[in-house]
């Protein structure tokens, strides 16, 4: 396969992975079947008011369904972190709703719900896993989970036994009294894999959580997620530009400018594998056009093509 032909059979893949794009509108696949465990409509989030307000996230509408891994990409600036938050109840909506369905079927629409009942709702629905870790450096891995535990309701030895069930389940059972800065970068991520599942969340919510993590390390954590997905039907969005991630995505969204966009006219740059909009800059191939993020990208290309083969 020469480079054009990998290039479009990557965004290909995407395409249908993402299909049944409407741009701002983006439901549920229909094999999940059931409810959707997460069900937002107009969601908009705007910064500043008048003249200088800023709409990050532009009335998006979006059905995750149960064991669903959801992928959502998008260039810096995009809008993606700012909808994550809104959807873990970290940050208040502009308008719009988001309604969450708990595993007891009960439904909670939490853009509206008092400010005094967000913090419960966020111990029992969500797990947060971000790009730094957030492990805190004075606890060890069990007591950093036990912790997550403990805010959710479980105290003393079923906290302690629920962590020490978790690291066993993400490979870790050997570093349960390590500290943080006593791990590597990807013995990190698994705990705090396992301390965003200490409340039994029916959401996982990723932010980049691949990317201080090398290939190896990034494709297990990938599997992992995947696993956590099937095994306990519990929904994981992430929100990236690591192509690896693909890989284990049930849906891959294209996010910009605030609002979701089919990847149907995406290309993906040949150089560092982002997702572009087929405009700007490219060159023309024999089997066609070929386009890049930037110019950087174009004469990195241009210079080494055959090393992008």
């Amino acid at each position: 396969m020469n480079t054009f032909e990998g290039t479009r059979a990557a965004i290909g893949s995407g395409a249908a992975a993402g299909s049944g794009s409407t741009g701002a509108s983006q439901a549920a696949p229909a094999a999940a079947g059931g409810v959707p465990v997460l069900r937002v409509r107009g969601l908009t989030k705007t910064y500043g008011l008048g003249d200088t307000a800023v709409a990050a996230v532009r009335s998006v509408d979006l059905d995750v369904a149960s064991g669903e891994v959801l992928l959502v990409m998008g260039p810096s600036g995009s809008g993606k972190t700012t909808l994550l938050l809104m959807l873990g109840a970290l940050l208040r909506p502009s308008s719009g709703s988001i309604m969450v369905s708990y595993r007891d079927h009960r439904e909670t629409d939490i853009a509206t719900a008092p400010e005094k009942q967000l913090p419960a709702l966020r111990s029992h629905t969500f797990g947060f896993i971000f790009q730094d870790y957030a492990l805190i450096d004075a606890l060890t891995a069990t007591e950093n989970i036990a912790v997550a535990a403990n805010l959710a309701g479980t105290t003393g030895a079923a906290a302690s036994h629920r962590a020490t069930k978790l690291l066993d389940r993400v490979g870790l059972a050997h570093r349960a009294t390590a500290r943080p800065s006593q791990m590597s970068g990807g013995e990190q991520q698994r705990v705090a894999v396992a301390r965003a599942l200490a409340n039994d969340p029916p959401v996982l919510l990723a932010d980049e959580p691949t990317a201080n993590l090398d290939a190896s390390r990034g494709r297990d954590l990938a599997r992992l997620l995947r696993s956590l997905a099937r095994e306990d039907r519990c929904s994981v969005v992430i929100v990236s530009h690591d192509e690896r991630l693909r890989e284990i995505a049930d849906r891959v969204l294209w996010l910009e400018d605030g609002q979701f966009r089919p990847l149907t006219s995406m290309a993906v740059d040949p150089v560092c594998r982002m997702a572009v909009e087929t405009t700007g800059a490219h060159v023309d191939g024999q089997g066609g056009r070929i386009w890049f993020c930037s110019e950087g990208c174009k004469r990195e290309f241009v210079e080494n093509a055959a090393s992008f083969g």
